[in-house]
């Protein structure tokens, strides 16, 4: 009996497994169950080395579907990542994502269609690798700024939190459009365009709130 299985990661204490599984089930998927890792990075850390990632690993079975929120909740390393996602097709899993319903199905034997997904998980898995480093570089900006000064001004709280600023980021980057961004994510389309014009202010500022 084939299932089908949310993995989710959670590295920071303003990300939140049940709300990975909310958004899961308002795009339509059925879980069976919930895998998760609870404050693990996807950098330094590769999805087999995880104690619930072994676990997932275990358990998928060839007709089973892996959800997640987006291929970054499989690791921010781009060789790790990849080579994740074809291991699974090897074995008969199909990958869906949440963001944006991507399917990876290893199913598929015409050449153009395979280009076209391989073409995808390379996209995805670098792009998840560049804003790890980006959210690297914003940490340490934030706290060369900060230290020696506990009472420096923060500015106005932002509207939103990483796994928000995450889910703007790739939408932005699949060229999805401002008010279409603001809606799915319940912003105003100027805290889009903010982020949009610069990204990596947009992380110092919740880095200042941290």
């Amino acid at each position: 009996m084939t299932q089908t299985i949310l993995y989710a990661r959670v590295s920071t204490t303003d990300q939140n497994i049940e709300h990975q599984r909310t958004q899961a089930e308002a795009a339509g998927f059925v879980i069976d169950e919930v895998v998760a890792d609870h404050g693990v990075s996807g950098v330094s850390t590769k999805l087999a080395e995880r104690a619930e990632g072994k676990r997932l690993f275990d358990k998928l079975r060839a007709g089973d579907v892996l959800v997640v929120r987006w291929v970054d909740r499989l690791g921010r390393d781009y060789a790790d990542v990849t080579d994740t996602i074809r291991l699974l097709m090897r074995r008969g899993v199909v990958i869906k994502t949440v963001i944006n319903a991507m399917i990876f199905d290893g199913s598929t034997t015409d050449p153009m269609q395979e280009a076209v997904r391989d073409a995808l998980i390379a996209f995805m898995a670098a792009t998840a690798q560049a804003q790890a480093e980006a959210t690297k570089e914003a940490q340490r900006a934030g706290i060369a700024a900060n230290k020696g000064d506990v009472k420096k001004y923060r500015g106005r709280k932002p509207s939103y939190d990483h796994e928000t600023l995450d889910t703007v980021m790739k939408m932005l980057s699949l060229g999805k459009g401002t008010s279409e961004i603001a809606r799915a994510n319940k912003l105003t389309r100027q805290a889009v365009l903010r982020v949009k014009a610069d990204p990596a202010a947009a992380k110092k500022v919740l880095e200042r709130w941290a």
